[in-house]
């Protein structure tokens, strides 16, 4: 899977909620100070990214090279209108208007151009005493050749990642929402990359990895005695 950065919600100072099956177990959702729910998180995996096709040829009226679809979208099945107000994208500010709001799904842009950018998502939420989350999403056009060069092709060009909204202690109304029974859509969305599947790869990645240093761990400290014991022979020999 892409490496991920968890974005975590700022809010107010909380006490970790203790694990195990003990009475302390048990997280404390009374509102407190500021109408928050001490000790509860909620986690919402997000999807985010665009898709680019060539358009075959310049165009002549502006240069334009690309079409292309910036988006945010959610991981599982389910209606982020519920607890996303809109969502803002900014674009390169050669564009007549640079900023473009998305007040329902889907989220996403679609336009033309000829260069990469990088490109600012802001969600805002349906309470607004939770803060706006920002992304960062460099826009892909090409894909390039091992040594750099851009490869010109019928296939759509692919940027896509994972990543997760993280809300600490929300607030009572907030955590309605998010937990909102009537969050599933009729279809499931669909991703350019199988991130099951991705995580099954990056996981063997990690054990082979492991398997590596184990090994290379071994090695060393079987060298490292032979050279103790080299030493000890030698230094045998001078006192001889």
């Amino acid at each position: 899977m892409e490496s991920k950065q968890v974005i975590s919600l700022p809010t107010q100072p909380r006490t970790p909620a203790a694990k195990g099956g003990g009475p302390n177990s048990k997280q404390n959702t009374t509102p407190e100070a500021g109408g928050r729910l001490k000790g509860v998180q909620v986690v919402k995996p997000i999807v985010y990214g665009n898709v680019a096709w060539y358009l075959g040829s310049k165009r002549d009226e502006d240069g334009h090279t690309h079409q292309w679809n910036v988006y945010l979208k959610p991981y599982d099945n389910e209606d982020m209108s519920v607890y996303v107000k809109r969502v803002h994208f900014k674009l390169h500010e050669s564009y007549a208007d640079p900023n473009r709001v998305c007040h329902a799904p889907p989220y996403g842009v679609t336009e033309t151009g000829w260069g990469e950018f990088e490109i600012v998502i802001k969600i805002f939420f349906q309470d607004s005493n939770e803060r706006p989350v920002t992304i960062y999403h460099f826009l892909k056009l090409f894909d390039r050749e091992k040594d750099g060069n851009v490869k010109m092709g019928a296939a759509p060009v692919t940027s896509e990642f994972y990543d997760e909204l993280v809300f600490m202690d929300p607030t009572a109304k907030m955590y309605r929402l998010l937990t909102h029974p009537k969050l599933n859509t009729p279809a499931p969305p669909s991703h350019k990359t199988d991130y099951e599947e991705k995580k099954v790869q990056d996981l063997n990645k990690i054990l082979e990895a492991k398997k590596a240093v184990k090994q290379e761990i071994a090695e060393l400290k079987a060298a490292l005695a032979s050279t103790k014991e080299n030493i000890l022979k030698l230094k045998s020999q001078v006192s001889g």
